[in-house]
Formats: structure tokens, sequence, C-alpha cells
């Protein structure tokens, strides 16, 4: 256990406030992986946001557990720090009204500031059910209330937008699906906030976007006749829904503010023992920010983000501390990302500026959208069929008795919602992991518990409720996967036929 004692890491657990001695783990490892992720998503670190003084923080202490593991520093400067330049637009203030009912931001609508939104928005409302081409009419001028639905035979997101402005429609009020179960919206909002890496030109326009909490439908209609209740119920069930004007006009007055932040990934190497293999670096990584202060659910405004993803940079610093200097034939390299709650920005910015020649880079194995909280019997597995990671996966998950799936979730685009995607997009396979579960039992229950109660909330914390041999099981699958992809005599390849592949020129 690297010299730590088993009462020190109980006492230093406890200082950070997890519930009880009785709730921790039994087995000194797991314990040992705890009492670092407690240090990392305690109140102390305020939910570690992206640019903020608490962040820097927790980078501090990341860096420091590398440095006393024996790695090298990889950042910028032979630092431990890669600096991401970042702009943000933060909406503190916004007066929204339909007639005269008020609207509350964050948690009756959520708007998305961007550069080019409007301060003011007056105009006319039209609902048109899930917003087809063929059902909206004369929109110009008008902002137009769709349903959004996530079911594949009804227009998309994208699709949805692409008709409203094709219409002449000024904006899109979209109605969160509460029939979306597999991910289901959640009210309130953190905050209403922007950040993207400074000097990229985003897609810039005065369309204005708001997100309607469904329970929120019947302050919009007023007094018209149509029952909200049937028109959610119907929505959900993606039954024929009607087109309709609104007698009372939209209105808001937005109150931006913009800055600019900077907030640094955290790098460190292995070096591999293999001079034939040194530019075969292996990425293993984990984002470290998480929501930092926000709206209040059930009087708690921290968002501590214990396992969205404290725990899963606690488990690259147990991995580092384990190895305490002595690599894999192959380089691992250790990063800890900054801004993927943002966008994937930490991620974004290493892969266009990378301290490593991408060239250098073999592979990565991203740890985020992990919830040891029932056990591990069947694992999602991101980009399973697309590169020899997957055989590598299912190799050490057979082993443990693990069976392995694809997505079995696509339209919830989690292959794109972490840092793994930006590897994959520069053409380095990648993998990532969810806990599966099989349909209709407890472990389903539980997964769609968290995603309802614990998702981007204060209460994922120190004392949610965590399976201790699912921990410690999947704990072991990742560092015996590590140890099968640095070792092995093959480099991480693709699969012919991947629709991930990179394109030949």
């Amino acid at each position: 256990m690297n010299r730590v004692s088993h009462a020190s890491i109980l006492a230093a657990i406890l200082t950070c406030g997890t519930a009880s001695a009785s709730t921790l783990p039994s087995d000194a490892e797991t314990l040992a992986w705890w009492s670092i992720t407690a240090s990392l998503s305690s109140d102390a670190m305020e939910g570690r946001d992206t640019g903020s003084a608490a962040y820097d923080r927790a980078a501090r202490l990341v860096a420091d557990r590398f440095a006393a593991a024996g790695l090298v520093p990889m950042g910028e400067r032979g630092t431990w720090f890669q600096n991401v330049p970042m702009d943000e637009i933060r909406l503190d203030r916004a007066a929204v009204t339909v007639g005269r009912r008020p609207l509350k931001l964050l948690y009756d609508v959520f708007v998305s500031p961007t550069e080019s939104m409007p301060a003011a928005v007056d105009a006319p409302l039209a609902y048109r059910g899930y917003c087809a081409t063929d059902a909206l009419g004369d929109v110009r001028g008008k902002l137009v209330v769709c349903h959004g639905t996530r079911r594949r035979e009804l227009p998309s997101g994208v699709e949805r937008e692409a008709a409203v402005k094709a219409a002449g429609g000024v904006g899109i009020v979209s109605i969160a699906d509460p029939g979306f179960a597999v991910e289901p919206p959640r009210w309130p909002f953190a905050y209403a906030r922007t950040v993207s890496l400074a000097g990229v030109n985003r897609v810039a326009d005065s369309f204005v976007r708001v997100t309607l909490n469904a329970d929120s439908l019947k302050t919009v209609l007023g007094n018209d006749t149509h029952d909200a209740a049937a028109l959610i119920a119907d929505g959900t069930k993606g039954a024929p829904l009607p087109s309709f004007d609104l007698g009372d006009p939209f209105h808001a007055v937005f109150t931006p503010t913009r800055q600019q932040i900077v907030s640094p990934n955290v790098i460190a190497l292995l070096p591999g023992s293999d001079p034939s293999m040194a530019d075969q670096a292996i990425v293993v990584s984990a984002h470290l920010d998480g929501y930092g202060h926000g709206t209040p659910v059930r009087g708690d405004r921290l968002y501590n983000g214990t396992l969205d993803d404290a725990a899963y940079v606690a488990l690259l610093i147990r991995l580092a501390e384990q190895r305490h200097g002595k690599g894999y034939r192959r380089p691992l390299l250790f990063i800890a990302w900054t801004g993927e709650e943002k966008g994937l920005l930490g991620s974004e910015w290493f892969v266009t500026h990378p301290t490593v020649p991408l060239a250098r880079v073999a592979a990565d194995i991203n740890l985020d959208q992990l919830r040891p909280i029932f056990p591990l019997e069947l694992l999602t597995v991101h980009a399973l069929d697309d590169t020899s990671l997957g055989d590598d996966v299912r190799a050490i998950a057979g082993s443990m008795g693990i069976a392995v799936q694809s997505d079995p979730e696509p339209e919830r685009n989690l292959l794109r919602r972490s840092d793994q995607w930006n590897f994959l997009k520069a053409g380095i396979p990648a993998t990532a992991f969810v806990f599966g579960y099989r349909p209709g039992t407890q472990s389903e229950h539980i997964y769609r518990e968290w995603y309802r109660t614990g998702y981007h909330k204060p209460q994922d914390d120190l004392n949610q409720l965590m399976d201790w041999k699912a921990a410690a099981d999947f704990n072991r699958f990742f560092r015996d996967l590590v140890a099968r992809v640095a070792d092995q005599q093959a480099a991480p390849s693709w699969k012919a036929g991947s629709a991930l592949a990179p394109k030949a020129p």
C-alpha cells in the first residue's frame, strides 16, 4: 500500500465526509483508491469546476501524486500541466415570460448562451408537435415549440432545428421529453454556461434555442384550450400531435457575461521498458473537472462529481502508485482532462496541440460513465468491434466471468460524449466502458435511478451507496487490461470494416 497504513487511509476518508466506517470497502486496495477519490471530491475541492481555483488545487494534487509515484512530467515546458485557453459565456440572469406568466431560468427553461444570442427576444409562439417539415406551415418570425422526442422514426433534434430554420422560424423551444427513460431530463440545470476553446471558430447565429421543462408546458399554454398533460403524454408515446398557434407571445431579456479562462490538463509519463515500442504510447485517461457550484438540489448546491469522474482520476493515480516507476513494455501516458463537462475541451486541445506527437500514441483507454453501484456482470464497451482493443477487453473480461456488449442504447450517443471520441476522430484506437445490466433486473433499476437522482447532481458525492465488490472488480479489470495492451507484442490496431476507422487518403 505504498507505506500508507490502513488506519491513516480510513481516517482520511472519514475526514472527507464518507458516511461511516461500516460503508467503506474492506479490502486495502479498494480503500486506498477510495481515499484518493475522497481527497478529489470532498467539499474542499468544490466540485472542480473548469477554470476555477478549486480545479487548480485538484490538478496540483494529481500532479503531486504522479510525481511521488515516479512518473515524468509531460505537460508544457517540462511541467505536469498543459494549459487550455477557453472562452466562457455565462447567463446568470434572464427574465423570461409568456404573456405575463414567468418562466424560471434553470427550473422551467434552460438556455445555452452563445456569442451571437440576442439580448432580447419578442416573438409569437407556434406549437408544431414533432416539428416535421410538413407540420410547420407558416412560422416566419415565430418561436416554434417542438416535442423533443428521441424516437428514431420521428425527426431528430438536428432535423427539427433545420426544418424550423428553413421555414423562417426565429428559434425553437424544445420540450425535454420525459418519456426518454434511458436518460431522463434533469431539472434543475446546474447553470447556463457555455465554454469553448479560445480562438476556435464556432458556428454562430442568432437562432434562439430554449429547452422547456415538460411540467412547464401548461404555463406556456396559459388559457389555450389544449391540454398540456395530454400533449406531453402523447408526445412521450410518439402519438400524433396537433399544430396550433398560441395567443400569448414569448418575451425574454438575457444578461450574459463573458470572460477568458485557462484550465490545465495534467499529463505524466511512465516510460516503457522496450525501446522498440517507445513510439507506441498507451494513453490512460479520465476527466478531472466537474460542475462545481450550481443550482441547489434538495438544499445542496455543491456538485462534488465523485463518480463523474473523481473516482477514475483516482484509479489512474493508484495505477501509477502500484507501478512506482516500473514501466510496461510500452510507455503509458497518464492524462487527467479538463473541460470534459464543457464539451470534451481538454482532450480536443491535446489532440490538436499534443505534448507528445500523436504519431507516437498507439491507443487511448478512457475512464468515464462508470457507476460501480451494482454487480459487475456485464460491461458495455465503446468501439468494441472497431479495434483490437475490443479483443483485449474480451480476453480480460472473459477471464473474470464478465460478459461484454456493444452499446444497447445508441440513441444516447455515449460514444461521442466522453474524451475517447477525440482520439477516435484523430484515427487513434480508443475505448471506454459503462456498467451494463440485463433488462428488468435490479441492476437496471439502480442504473436508471442513479441517472434520475445522481447524474450531474449534488447527490453524486461520497455518501452515495456503492457496490464495493463491483468497484474492486472493475479496478482489477482496468489494471489487467492496461497490462495486456501495454505488454503484448502487437500494437493496438483498427479492424477491417470499422465505420470509425480513418479513411484512406
